[in-house]
């Protein structure tokens, strides 16, 4: 391993990413490809993900923040853009301008957007209904005032319609259905209204399972990275490698208690193994006494992790300072995976690798094009 080797880094496998949307894509034949790149791509890097995406055959990009999009435009990116909730007082001109295709989830919401567009450029406007997950999206009560208002709206270009399922990931769970009527009647209202809208409602987890619910555009976010959200096995490759090395090496006798708090004590003479990267780089102090890395084999980790550092007890295997360590990776070569940290955290392992976007963690790309 080369000295400059850093304390923390993650490999992002654009390959990967290529790899999962183009499985993806072809799962769902008859519908575009949303890519969704929110939250830094997931915590894998916003804009070298969404030119991967792209490259891949996306012909949208998903985004959470106007302030997200724009950056991909700024940074030269030309595909459709999507972007769907803000703040009250957040600019919509400057998305108009950009040409991003804003959600509109209320009558105010809808007025907002109207008002931020110029004489001659309508903004693109995707209407949100809540289908069940009651977070954004308008509630049914409200859609025929707002379908109808979206309608004689002149300053606006309904493209979509759209909602978000709450337990596609469980793919017997009746609340998918339940949504899915919902959403077919605030279609047929749209359509009654007037409008003739485009219709996305399918992650990753119903794209992988509901066929039925692909309509015109699916929005593939945690499958793309390579993160399984179905019971299935799929052909996923997950992009994200989190690496460190080996900073020092030492012999212990047994007896000796190892971090704070003394929580782990040698059971035997043993080779300890220190890593410069601890909870301020992402690997969850939570973690202690739970889990191992991959040193030349799966080695447990020795006591507390701490902001800095942690311990890992090699035995009678014996590193070399400089060595590499894997803490979670793609799983093929027996390492730890980001699905195994999220099991024993009892989280999910869309937190594991949003997580990794910090200062001291370093970045490098794999099958990046010119």
């Amino acid at each position: 391993m080369s000295s400059s080797f850093p304390r923390a880094q993650v490999d992002i496998d654009l390959d990967a990413i290529r790899h999962n949307l183009t499985l993806l894509g072809a799962r769902a034949p008859g519908a575009e490809v949303m890519a969704v790149v929110k939250a830094d791509a997931y915590g894998h890097g916003a804009l070298p993900v969404a030119r991967a995406a792209v490259e891949a055959g996306a012909g949208w990009l998903g985004t959470c923040s106007l302030g997200e999009a724009l950056a991909l435009r700024e940074a030269g990116i030309t595909t459709r853009l999507f972007s769907w909730l803000d703040t009250p007082d957040v600019d919509f001109a400057a998305g108009i301008e950009a040409d991003v295709d804003l959600a509109a989830s209320s009558l105010g919401e809808l007025r907002r957007i109207a008002a931020a567009a110029k004489p001659g450029t309508p903004a693109r406007v995707h209407l949100k209904i809540d289908t069940g997950l009651s977070r954004n999206g308008c509630p049914p009560a409200a859609w025929a005032e707002l379908v109808a208002a979206a309608a004689a709206e002149p300053r606006v270009d309904v493209v979509a319609i759209w909602s978000h399922l709450a337990c596609a990931d469980e793919p017997e769970h009746p609340s998918i259905d339940m949504q899915a009527k919902r959403f077919e009647e605030a279609y047929d209202a749209a359509r009654a209204a007037g409008l003739d809208p485009k219709r996305h409602l399918a992650n990753s987890a119903a794209l992988l399972t509901r066929p039925d619910l692909h309509f015109d555009v699916v929005r593939p976010g945690i499958a793309m990275y390579g993160l399984n959200p179905v019971p299935q096995a799929e052909d996923l490759r997950p992009a994200m490698t989190f690496r460190s090395a080996v900073a020092l090496v030492k012999r212990v006798e047994a007896g000796e208690s190892v971090s704070y708090g003394h929580t782990w004590t040698t059971p035997r003479d043993t080779n300890l193994a220190l890593v410069p990267t601890g909870y301020a780089d992402g690997v969850p102090r939570s973690l202690s006494g739970r889990m191992d890395v991959w040193l030349g084999g799966r080695r447990p980790v020795a006591g507390r992790v701490c902001m800095d550092q942690l311990v890992v007890d090699c035995g009678d295997f014996e590193p070399s300072v400089g060595d590499e360590v894997v803490l979670f990776g793609a799983g093929g070569n027996g390492e730890p995976t980001a699905r195994e940290w999220a099991d024993k955290l009892g989280t999910i392992d869309y937190e594991i690798v949003t997580s990794m976007y910090r200062p001291r963690v370093r970045r490098r790309y794999l099958g990046e094009r010119s």
